[in-house]
């Protein structure tokens, strides 16, 4: 281990480059759906020493003395993210004539932006680095920085964040309940990290006895929460989730819109499944109703017959609102809306966080001016919703709807949540076929519902659809690209977590503790080397 380490911080030019792309793309296999999280105690070790050789000409001023740690931890996110991300490259090949251009520039784009957080997170670290345990303090506190910041950055991507790969079952998912991803991202690089100190013979008793303790207390925990007792549930809702995997090629084609929406009357309205209830709540997937209503209210009408008394259904649709002036062109909303059995529409909640370029063009007349439209989520550019609320479901059942990868944020969600029973996320991740990004959605969504201690729906075009419980462990799921109805009933009381405030706090507090430490450390032994 010494020898290859060793090897490993003399590297220079583009072997280092190269090394820390590689490193950097083996860590993904940590994520969904390889879940060989394995592959991050190689990567980040790897990493540690990338950095130990990372040295900057001290006659130089001390930002241009980073200047190589911020090259390697590029070329590391460069990697992670270009294997964790050229899936996204699908969506355009949905409408390849028109779209296939700009493949190279999601494929290679995104990861090039995405990696200056990490390249940014490697000269934080660097910039308190030291000796021993206290730099791989410094490498945590980095990152969890860096991957705080990509939550809300540039309207935010904190898809993949390292602490996900920490969490591949629900026994390792539980302390994110606690500590929240602020404080996951910092423990997990800080535990991925700790074998570099196998490297260095006076520094292996501690970092083993570390390692031991925070996987023992997180497995500890995990498996108490898992083994608790659940109290009776005062409440119960029976609900059918539909998947119909409808093809995206034939989505927007107004000749077969009527098929797709009979077919999915069709789906509803089958009898319950072995031992389930006539489900109270049917929940369609994002963008689900090929139409507008405005334009055919007899679907309305449709959805009033088939709905039993009592019956809800929640389905993803896009929502026409005119504007008041008569000139201006009327907004269109990527909305969900509740209807009764009577066939009303009594409730809709709106995309509040909508995706750039998709749903979206940020700005617009620039962009237009050279010839960029939107590119991925249909023939209408989309307006962002004011807030979100809860939808009042049969039996008084408080439920609050995130839209595709509204689901992803884990502030967006904690805010929203409290006053919430249940969380349901509707989303069309056909666009991305049978790649690793519906599985890493999937993960993401089973990491809110730990965090807020709340069941959640998930309905998805073509998978994959799923209930998952209070506590991340997902009852029953349709597989991906498959045809069929998901039937459940699901208690919706809340399991106790700590508030999202105090997640915060929790995971803010590991968070600079780490940096502290690792300050403390630096100043140390640069008052030594003086």
């Amino acid at each position: 281990m010494e020898r290859l380490s060793g090897r490993i911080i003399l590297l220079w030019g583009w072997r280092r480059a190269l090394v820390a792309f590689a490193a950097g793309a083996f860590a993904v296999l940590g994520q969904a759906p390889y879940d060989f999280f394995a592959a991050c105690f190689v990567s980040f070790p790897v990493l540690v020493w990338l950095l130990d050789g990372a040295t900057g000409d001290p006659s130089d001023g001390w930002l241009r003395r980073l200047q190589p740690a911020f090259a390697i931890g590029w070329w590391f996110g460069f990697g992670y993210f270009l294997a964790g991300l050229w899936w996204i490259g699908g969506a355009l090949l949905v409408e390849a004539d028109q779209f296939a251009w700009a493949l190279p520039f999601a494929v290679l784009g995104i990861p090039f932006v995405l990696a200056f957080f990490y390249g940014f997170a490697a000269a934080v670290a660097k910039a308190l680095w030291s000796d021993g345990i206290w730099r791989i303090a410094a490498i945590a506190f980095g990152f969890a920085l860096a991957e705080w910041l990509r939550e809300f950055l540039f309207t935010g991507f904190p898809w993949n964040a390292v602490g996900y790969a920490a969490m591949p079952v629900p026994l390792l998912m539980q302390s994110v309940s606690v500590i929240g991803m602020i404080g996951m991202n910092a423990l997990a690089v800080f535990v991925f990290a700790l074998p570099a100190l196998l490297a260095q013979p006076i520094h292996r008793r501690a970092g083993v006895l570390v390692f031991v303790l925070l996987v023992a207390g997180d497995l500890t925990y995990g498996y108490i929460r898992l083994t608790e007792k659940p109290s009776p549930s005062p409440q119960s809702l029976s609900v059918r989730i539909v998947q119909p995997s409808v093809d995206l090629s034939e989505k927007w084609n107004a000749s077969v819109r009527d098929r797709i929406f009979a077919t999915m009357i069709a789906m509803s309205s089958q009898p319950p499944q072995a031992g389930q209830e006539k489900p109270q709540l049917i929940l369609w997937p994002e963008t689900s109703v090929p139409f507008l209503f405005t334009e055919r209210p007899d679907a309305l009408t449709a959805l009033g017959d088939m709905l039993g008394e009592g019956q809800m259904l929640i389905a993803g649709a896009v929502r026409e609102e005119e504007a008041a002036n008569g000139g201006t062109p009327p907004r269109y909303y990527n909305s969900v809306v509740a209807i009764n059995d009577r066939g009303e529409i009594v409730d809709a909640v709106d995309k509040v966080h909508l995706v750039p370029f998709g749903e979206y063009l940020p700005f617009a007349d620039f962009l237009r001016s050279i010839g960029l439209e939107q590119i991925v989520a249909g023939p209408l550019m989309f307006s962002a919703g004011a807030s979100r609320h809860v939808i009042i479901a049969p039996g008084g059942v408080r439920v609050m709807p995130f839209i595709c990868y509204e689901v992803i944020f884990p502030d967006l969600v904690a805010v929203d949540v409290t006053s919430a029973q249940l969380i349901v996320n509707v989303t069309n991740d056909a666009w991305f076929g049978d790649t690793p990004g519906p599985y890493q959605h999937l993960r993401q969504a089973q990491v809110r519902a730990v965090e807020n201690g709340l069941p959640l729906l998930r309905a998805a075009n073509n998978g994959i659809s799923a209930t998952v419980d209070a506590r991340g462990r997902i009852v029953d799921a349709l597989a991906i690209n498959a045809r069929g109805v998901l039937d459940a009933t699901v208690p919706v009381d809340r399991v106790h977590t700590v508030s999202a405030y105090q997640r915060r706090v929790n995971g803010f507090v590991i968070m600079l503790l780490f940096a502290v430490a690792a300050w403390v450390m630096n100043v140390r032994r640069k008052l030594r080397t003086n």
